[in-house]
């Protein structure tokens, strides 16, 4: 269902961005014409600035979150290894990761996020209050669904790690973490309703901080108690931090919930509006059929030597910063996209999301670029310490490495998987291209997991991920470069619809720039022999042949990231943090 609204999106305050919708109204004089023109290039640009403000203040607040996160996983290295216990515990680990996934950062906003805009595009036009309506109709649902799984999931515990990890030397262990972990299915499904309302308000901080929250629990725990429960704190920080992720939104969300719309016409009654069980349904099957791969990567990896599913996490968590960094952008611009939408605006929506490929694909292949020439140095001085010892920075950090051919695939799946589900409706095409991915991840790794162990099971990773980047960005085809859809169509699309060959030109150019960028990083990095320095001269050698090479060869993305940064720098003050 579309709304197109009689006035502009951001008559309610809200700083809705682009353009405005056109009222059916009569046509204005040629002086009226021109001055409603310069007035809507006014809001474009103000609209931009304070999305440029939102992306850098969410992805500072993000980086906070991912270095608080390093530490984690430099505490977990330091205090446990990489051996049986850690292998126990990130088996348990699954469960946060799959309630992240699922809950806060794919499955549930993409669900929720059009919803709320549909909700405050109704209320812009004096609808009385759908918001309101929408959280009644929804969040008691929702809690009861997430008690019972996570009840569901503490009592299978002994079942869960049979399946996922067959041959772990201690499941005793990993099960006692896992009932531990269970938590968070409840704490994070209200943390994610909580971030997906507060986004669609146009409000980014404290959704922003929930990880540096997070991370600050399982942190706290690790350190506490870790001399008298093992591995087991690390566990007891997971459940804290979730609920902690929850205490830093509700002062933000209550305040957006106490505000009341304008007064619906005549005795219309407002009418909860709860999400259709399709909707849902395909979100949650799409985020878990995303989160499969690191199933896939558990249960092949359990069957190797210990150490094996550590030398995977970690090369894994340091290889995906670049791609976490690349979707703050469309963690910001996700709810203009859906409002756009919404209002009929898919003309505007298009732009947003060509917009977002280019920027998000420089960002990470310069990031890809990153951890291929400096991933020892990296892997050295972020984790060799304690426990964690020389052969095991050699081998992650050789997993890392491959583990970054799939990052730019894992960028395009999260901007492109917010063009299908920012339509509100449901859409089966991006989990049918997950499954897609899934099978190919999971035949290669079965072929290549015994000839090269946890670098074949890398690998797949990373192709299965490209495949499915692949086949989303093939169910995006809509028209040629020029060609406009209808303003205020009726017809919802499947998806945001782009122009193919365009977007694949444009990402040649940043691809052309990282592929001559890394091997200059590595030599730059490899004339040190002290980590520090090897990476701070690779990451600087890096970033200069990748912006100068890539701003000859003309990718938008870099001069966009440009006008992004200053236009930023501005009036920080002016991002709404409440």
């Amino acid at each position: 269902m579309t709304v197109t609204p009689s006035r502009s999106p951001r008559a309610d305050g809200d700083a809705a961005g682009g353009t405005a919708v056109p009222s059916a109204q009569p046509a204005a004089r040629p002086g009226e014409a021109a001055g409603k023109s310069t007035l809507e290039s006014r809001e474009s640009r103000a609209s931009g600035g304070f999305l440029a403000r939102a992306a850098l203040v969410t992805a500072v607040l993000s980086v906070a979150g991912s270095l608080l996160g390093l530490v984690r996983d430099q505490a977990l290295a330091r205090l446990f290894g990489a051996g049986r216990d850690t292998d126990a515990f990130l088996v348990a680990w699954t469960v946060p990761e799959f309630a992240a996934t699922l809950l806060i950062e794919d499955g549930l906003a993409f669900a929720l996020i059009p919803a709320f805009s549909l909700a405050l595009a109704r209320r812009a036009q004096g609808g009385g209050d759908p918001v309101r309506a929408l959280v009644a109709g929804t969040l008691p649902r929702l809690s009861l669904a997430f008690v019972a799984v996570g009840v569901l999931v503490a009592a299978l515990a002994p079942q869960l790690v049979g399946v996922l990890a067959p041959g772990l030397p201690d499941p005793g262990l990993a099960v006692g973490c896992t009932r531990l972990t269970a938590t968070c299915v409840v704490s994070f499904g209200f943390a994610g309703y909580c971030s997906a309302a507060l986004r669609a308000h146009r409000r980014f901080v404290a959704p922003a901080a929930i990880y540096v929250a997070y991370n600050t629990g399982i942190v706290t725990g690790m350190f506490v108690l870790g001399e008298r429960w093992g591995v087991r704190s690390a566990a007891v920080g997971v459940a804290v931090g979730g609920f902690l992720m929850v205490a830093v939104q509700l002062p933000s969300l209550w305040k957006q919930l106490r505000r009341r719309g304008a007064r619906p016409v005549g005795d219309v009654a407002e009418e909860p509006r709860p999400l259709g069980g399709a909707v849902v349904a395909t979100v949650l099957l799409f985020a878990l059929c995303r989160q499969s791969q690191v199933l896939v990567e558990r249960f092949l990896a359990s069957q190797l030597p210990s150490g094996a599913i550590s030398h995977l996490n970690y090369a894994q968590k340091v290889a995906q910063m670049p791609m976490i960094l690349s979707l703050m952008v469309c963690t910001v611009t996700f709810p203009v996209v859906a409002r756009a939408l919404a209002e009929g605006d898919t003309e505007r929506a298009r732009d947003r999301v060509q917009q977002d490929l280019a920027l998000a694909a420089c960002v990470v292949l310069l990031g890809t670029a990153g951890v291929v020439a400096c991933a020892p140095q990296m892997i050295e001085l972020f984790f060799q310490r304690g426990a964690f010892t020389a052969g095991d920075t050699a081998a992650t950090a050789g997993v890392m490495r491959v583990y970054a051919l799939g990052l730019l695939g894992q960028t395009l799946v999260g901007v492109l998987a917010r063009s299908y589900f920012s339509t509100g409706r449901a859409s089966w095409y991006p989990a049918g291209a997950m499954a897609v991915g899934i099978f190919t991840t999971s035949g290669l790794g079965a072929l290549c997991v015994a000839p090269w162990g946890v670098y074949g099971i890398a690998a797949a990773n990373a192709a299965g991920i490209t495949v499915t980047a692949l086949v989303l960005l093939a169910g995006t085809a809509g028209g040629p470069a020029g060609s406009r859809p209808r303003r205020g169509a009726h017809r919802v699309p499947r998806s945001v619809p782009l122009h193919v060959p365009g977007v694949v030109n444009e990402l040649s150019r940043p691809v052309l720039a990282a592929l001559v960028a890394a091997p200059a990083g590595a030599f730059a990095g490899g004339r040190f022999g002290d980590p520090t320095a090897g990476l701070a001269a690779g990451s600087l050698t890096v970033t200069a042949v990748f912006v100068l090479l890539g701003w000859a060869l003309g990718a938008q993305g870099i001069a966009s990231a440009l006008r992004s940064v200053r236009s930023a720098t501005r009036r920080l003050p002016h991002v709404r943090s409440r």
